[in-house]
């Protein structure tokens, strides 16, 4: 095990308080439910992934919201999420702009980290596009750092790290830096708990999401917790206007991500949220009732 992991894993932890209406992961009445973490990403990225946030906050959908921290609109997440404190919060730490006519560079700024950019000083729209261009290891922990700077500054509670479409953790130098910034500011890092991921509904026809996501919930079983990653948004305008630059991209991205929003929203979900063979958390009820030292790479 690396003295990054190592020290990340002997921190100790900052006690935080819990909402009054949410659980925390040991609670009695949960004993035998099984645990499901509902983490929801991008925020910050366009007006209507906020929108679409705010309404899965209003329903009352206990999620984690990973932010990124990049984009223009993350301004405006922080204003909804500081009203807000209750929701466990994460930075989406972002390397990659996959957006057609609309792409955003790094924090630290183009001149500090060039080999993050593009010609235009914008990040490469994939993984392997960034990792073509030989990223230096130091620019990329100098832009990891500004985005956790940005986030711990801007007046919310911050308690997770992820990353956005894997880019922070391509390697093992790269996952490094994520565990050495987690250790520095005493966060969390998503799937380094017992999180097992679901399958989720990101590929399933937009048709079929709701019963697809009650259909995987009906048939967990026992064993770590079961994480369920969304992509969330309206379909509007401004988010029909965007073309996903990676041929994996969904074409008609603004009615998958409307429509996994709907699955969240559905009476059918929201029933399930109270149902006591379930037990659903947040990353800051795990770090709580876990601790940060009890957080392992995963494999």
């Amino acid at each position: 095990m690396n003295k990054i992991l190592i020290s990340l894993m002997t921190l100790c932890l900052v006690q935080i308080p819990m909402s009054a209406q949410q659980n925390p992961v040991g609670a009695t009445n949960a004993g035998k439910a099984i645990p499901i973490l509902i983490r929801s990403d991008d925020w910050g990225m366009c007006h209507a992934v906020n929108m679409a946030s705010k309404a899965l906050i209003e329903r009352g959908v206990p999620v984690s919201a990973s932010v990124m921290f990049v984009c223009p609109w993350y301004q405006e997440a922080v204003e909804l999420l500081r009203q807000h404190p209750d929701v466990s919060v994460g930075i989406h730490l972002t390397l990659n702009a996959e957006w057609k006519n609309y792409r955003w560079g790094p924090v630290a700024g183009a001149a500090v980290v060039p080999s993050l950019v593009d010609s235009l000083g914008f990040f490469f729209p994939s993984r392997s596009g960034l990792f073509a261009n030989i990223p230096k290891l130091s620019e990329i922990e100098k832009e990891l750092r500004a985005q956790v700077e940005r986030a711990v500054h801007s007046g919310i509670r911050i308690d997770y790290l992820d990353y956005h479409m894997g880019a922070a953790v391509q390697t093992a130098e790269t996952r490094a830096i994520v565990e050495k910034l987690a250790a520095e500011y005493h966060l969390a890092i998503s799937r380094y708990f017992d999180e097992i991921d679901a399958e989720g509904i990101y590929a399933v026809p937009l048709e079929h999401k709701r019963d697809s996501l009650l259909a995987q919930i009906a048939a967990l079983q026992q064993g770590g917790t079961k994480l369920f990653v969304f992509h969330i948004g309206t379909d509007t305008p401004e988010m029909q206007g965007m073309q996903d630059l990676n041929p994996s991209g969904p074409k008609d991205m603004s009615r998958q991500r409307q429509a996994e929003l709907d699955a969240l929203l559905s009476q059918e979900f929201h029933k399930l949220l109270s149902d006591g063979r379930y037990h659903f958390v947040t990353y800051r009820q795990m770090v709580e009732a876990k601790g940060l030292e009890s957080m392992k790479r995963p494999k």
